[in-house]
Formats: C-alpha cells, structure tokens, sequence
C-alpha cells in the first residue's frame, strides 16, 4: 500500500510541476515532508538555484503541526529579508491539509503573497 501512495504523489507532483515554474520575481516555494520533518525551499527555476531553505531538523518542542507554523514563519522572514514578496505554491503532490496548510497559512500571516 505504500507503494502506491508514494507512486501516486509522485504522479500528482509530475502534474503540478508541468504547470508551475519558478522565476527570480516569483520563485516556487516547495514544500516536503516526511514522516517526521517538514522542509520548504524557495527555488528560482530558470537558474536552478535555491534562494532560502528551512527546516524543523533542529527543532524539537511542540508538535509537528505546530513546526510546521514555525518553518513557515521562517522561510516567510527569510524570504522578505531577500525582498522576495511574491511566490508560487508548490504541494509537491501533498494534499493541502494538516502540516502542509499550517505552513502555508504562517507564510501568509508572515507576508508571503501566493
């Protein structure tokens, strides 16, 4: 059964990703997670580069919905800090519920615009 699920966000991700791009105005904002960590990336597709990183590796209280509010704060601080205002979303084939809508919605509390 896992199989299956991890080939089935692999399909989602390949579906979303033919139709998102990231640009230095308006990088995409990738988020993934594991079974015990979140990460998001702010990412200029056409140089390849990423431009700001975060992560909960490091960061052990709450619980892992309450993490991920905080590496979206994060990332949301970082990103404004490199005047990046504006960004696109991107899932990675993760439904938007639970760990994946709280980052999200801290970005925007943060000031991310998507």
């Amino acid at each position: 059964m896992a199989n299956k699920k991890i080939e089935k966000r692999i399909r989602l991700k390949a579906k979303i990703r033919a139709k998102i791009r990231g640009t230095k105005d308006r990088p995409r904002l990738s988020v993934f997670r594991s079974n015990n960590f979140i990460y998001a990336q702010m990412i200029d597709d056409e140089n390849r580069k990423t431009l700001v990183s975060a992560s909960d590796v490091k960061k052990d209280k709450g619980s892992k919905a309450d993490r991920a509010k905080l590496v979206g704060q994060e990332i949301a601080k970082a990103s404004l800090d490199k005047k990046i205002k504006k960004c696109i979303f991107d899932r990675n084939g993760f439904k938007y519920t639970g760990r994946i809508k709280a980052l999200a919605d801290a970005a925007r509390e943060a000031g991310l615009d998507f």
